[in-house]
Order: C-alpha cells, then structure tokens, then sequence
C-alpha cells in the first residue's frame, strides 16, 4: 500500500491525482459539473455533485493505473476555500452550498464587524475583515433571509469537508481551509469562542480542528464500496486549494512566494510567524505546514476574465469559429507590444477582494482607440490580471516580508506569454516547476506524510519537487509596465463611487 490519492474539489469540476511513495504522477482524471447563478453575483452548487465527480475521478484514475483497491494507502482532500454546506440532524443537505466567489452577504459583513466591535478589533480575533467570500456572513445569510432553513442547521461544512463526512462518516476540518470561514482563531489556531459568542452562533455547528497532515479517519465500508477502495484507507486533513497548491508548488519555507493564475489569482508567501496586513488587504491564514502561517492576495477573476473574454465575447467574431481555442486567442495578444499600445482592463468581473475588498467592483477596459484590435484587447486583459496581482506584491513587499524567488503556477505557468508578463510586471525573475499538477498534488503529499511515507511536508517537498526553468525580466517590457501601473492602481478610486451606482440600478 505505498499509493496516494489527491483529490481536489475545485469550483468547475473535480480532479484527481494518483502518486506513488516517490511522488510521481501515475494517473490523473477530472469530472465537471454546473454551477449554478441564480442572479447577478450569486453562486451555487449541489454537494451531490461533487460526491459523484469523486467516485468518478477516483475509479478513473485506479482504472487507468490498474490498482488493486488495496494499493492506496491514504487520500488527501482540496478543495475550493469559503463554501458553506449546510446540513440538518439527518445530515441531508438543506440547500444549495453558497460558494467562494458568491456575493450576496455584504449586509451580513457589515453586521458581524459592528458585532465584534469594528474592523481592527475583528481582525484582531481572527486575523482578518469580513469579507464576502467567507463562510461566516453564509451563515448569518442564512439566518437572515432563510430562517426555516437556519432553524434545521445542524452542521456547516466547507466543501471538501463535505466530501470527506461521505468518507469517514465524521465532520472534520483542517486548520488552512478553516482559516477562510472568520470563524477560526489563526494565531492559535482553534476555533474563536469569543467572535462566535458575539455572533450568537453555537460552536456546535462547526467540524473539530486538525492540522493537515492528520489523520482524519478511514472510509466507511460503504464509502470504499463506491470509490473502489477499501475501509484501512485513511483520510488526512488535507488543505484549503491555495494552500494545497503552495504545498504541491513547494511554497514551506520562507523566501518562497507563488503565484496561482486560475479562475481566480493568487499569490501566496510562506510565514513562519503569523503576520497582519493591519488594513486587511491581504489574508492571514493558518498553512497546511504545521505550525506555520501564510500571507494571501486574492483576486476573484484572473483566468475567469480571459475565459469570460474567450468564450463571451470573441466566440464567432470576425469570422472565427464558434469553438476559437485559447491558444489563438493568446497568440494575437502575443503579436501586441507590452502596454497595449496604453490600454487598460480592470479584471473585477464579479467584484473584487484584494485590495479593494469591494463586491460592488467591476471590470473596464480604459484607453480604448481607434487603433485597438482584438489582439490588443485580449492581452489588455491578461495584462490586468497581472496588474491585479501585482497589487498583492506591493503589499507584501511593504510588509517586510522578505521574497527571494517567485514560482508561478496555474494557467498562468503554461502560457509562455503570461509567465513573461509576470516576470516583466513583478520585475523578478519567475520560476516554473518540473511538474505542477495544482492543489490535488499538495494534499497527495499530505496524505504521504500522514501516513508515514515522509518525516514532515518540508521533507516531502525537498523529494518531490524540482524547478524546472527560470524566466527573467525583459527590460523594455517592465519598463513599460512600471510606467503603466501607477494609472492602473488610481482607476478603482476614480471608479469606485460610478460602480456602486451601477450595481445599484440592476
């Protein structure tokens, strides 16, 4: 039994890794599934998805490797961060599970920083402002608007958390992706008696708290029946996916920063002390290395803008197939000089996280002219995206956090034109990785250390992760950048006030 699964319940579909004891990649699958938006900057999904899109990757992956169920030894869980699962005594799920992106809760925000006392006493709780991603506002959502559904709660999980009750027939979280509900103490790591108190919400509701690499517990018969497993398969805790993704990016030590361009964007750097943006632009949360921290920038729309472009906007122009691929897509951005010819793209598609913390937020292009093609438009918004990450550096640079190599991962590492962006925007070389298989490789370690197989994850990673190349800067390119930053940072203050009366009339 030296085989481990990693399984990430991501917010498009569900991935999953097989590795052997020495960390190589054996077999891969993934399974999609709707999302459900009911109106404008709602988001939901049914949990039942998720669980079928399990069973299916993970008979997927043993069919392709051809394992016996008794060849794996241990699963390690990911999945999307913030999304409230919401079930009754019986457990059965109660209604949909509001998700990460979802935004209807900024009345719910307002209400719990007025119940803890202000925005600096609740970042001082729980190390961070409500926001309305996290799973805290869900809850009093919840209460708020749908009280006969608030009436049958018993217990509130995030999404891998649900996956793994369907495992082990138990409720239980890990310390990073319970970093992200604003119900956990971050600096002790427990959940916080004193915000739940001042909330007038039982702590009952919530899962007990491991560290990631635990052991959870193994699968129920009936579980290992479905997933062709057996019952002495173990559990571990498993991570939040940014937090899994550092891990299978090799981000446990400090130095080390990376950068995720996915459906969102992230950049996330390693701390072995917790450390507060005291503004609360950035995310303090606990990391899935035990007894270590990280600092966080979220962006809700990175790759999602590029698809939204793609697939919204330029499917069927100008003659192109109704099917224009990304890569052609990309390939006329790459033809445009850095700058675009001064263009610009705001990538807020559905609000934004850091550093405006605005749900009312929204994109634009600005500098459009008459010699602007398609070309200029789709690299305008990758360049945003980049711009948009780059918010969160600066913020991490004034905090003294020291950054010695940046290692980028995501779609963002495949496009040979967006890891030149990055290093071009950031001014730093990147790095990419040998192999970068996301979120579901970080909780396959995890779950190879819970088991046994590694002393700790530091030593995991040492074993298993390599980097691959380096991309340096191009002089020309960052210069035009660094001019254009400074005017991108001012439009969301000369905005701010024009997007809220937008949203405002519908």
């Amino acid at each position: 039994m030296t085989h481990y699964l990693g399984i990430d319940i991501g917010t498009t579909g569900t991935k999953t890794l097989l590795i052997d004891a020495e960390g190589r990649v054996l077999a891969e699958a993934n399974a999609g599934y709707p999302l459900e938006q009911p109106r404008p900057g709602w988001t939901q999904q049914d949990p039942e998805d998720w669980w079928q899109a399990t069973i299916k990757t993970v008979r997927g992956v043993m069919a392709t490797a051809k394992l016996s169920p008794g060849d794996v030894a241990a699963i390690g869980l990911s999945g999307q961060m913030h999304g409230s699962v919401f079930l009754d005594k019986h457990d059965q799920v109660i209604r949909p599970a509001l998700l990460w992106n979802d935004q209807r809760t900024a009345a719910e925000c307002a209400e719990i920083t007025t119940r803890a006392g202000g925005r600096k006493a609740l970042i001082r709780l729980v190390a961070n402002p409500a926001l309305t991603g996290f799973q805290a506002p869900k809850v009093l959502w919840l209460r708020n608007h749908e009280p006969k559904h608030f009436a049958k709660l018993a217990k509130v999980l995030l999404p891998k958390d649900e996956i793994r009750r369907r495992m082990i027939g138990d409720y239980v979280t890990e310390v990073s992706d319970a970093s992200g509900t604003l119900f956990l103490d971050v600096v002790k790591r427990r959940w916080s008696k004193t915000l739940l108190d001042k909330l007038d919400l039982d702590s009952g509701l919530l899962p007990r708290v491991v560290e990631s690499e635990d052991v959870t517990g193994t699968l129920t018969a009936e579980a290992a029946e479905q997933l062709g497993l057996t019952p002495q398969c173990q559990v571990v805790g498993g991570a939040g996916d940014c937090a899994a993704g550092a891990i299978g990016t090799g981000v446990v030590r400090s130095g080390v920063l990376s950068t995720s361009i996915g459906t969102s964007g992230v950049m996330f750097v390693h701390s072995d002390q917790p450390q507060y943006d005291t503004l609360g632009r950035l995310h303090t949360f606990c990391h899935a290395v035990r007894g270590k921290w990280h600092m966080m920038g979220v962006n809700l729309t990175s790759g999602g803008s590029l698809q939204w472009w793609v697939e919204n906007v330029l499917q069927g122009l100008g003659g192109v197939e109704s099917e224009l691929s990304y890569d052609a897509a990309v390939a006329e951005a790459a033809e445009v000089p850095a700058g675009c010819g001064s263009l610009l793209f705001l990538p807020y598609l559905n609000g934004e996280r850091t550093p405006h913390a605005d749900p009312s937020a929204r994109g634009a292009f600005v500098g459009l002219d008459l010699t602007h093609r398609r070309g200029h438009l789709t690299r305008a918004v990758m360049e945003g995206v980049t711009f948009a990450l780059r918010d969160s550096l600066e913020i991490i640079k004034s905090l003294d956090v020291p950054v010695k190599q940046i290692r980028v991962s995501g779609g963002g590492s495949r496009s040979q034109l967006w890891r030149q962006m990055q290093a071009d925007v950031f001014g730093k070389k990147v790095a990419t990785l040998q192999v970068e298989q996301g979120p579901a490789y970080g909780v396959a370690l995890l779950a190879a250390v819970g088991n046994g197989a590694y002393k700790n994850i530091e030593q995991a990673c040492k074993a298993t992760i390599e980097v691959a190349s380096e991309t340096p800067p191009d002089r020309k390119a960052a210069k035009a950048y660094a001019e254009r930053f400074p005017i991108y940072q001012r439009l969301y203050g000369r905005l701010k006030d024009d997007f809220a009366d937008l949203v405002a009339l519908g």
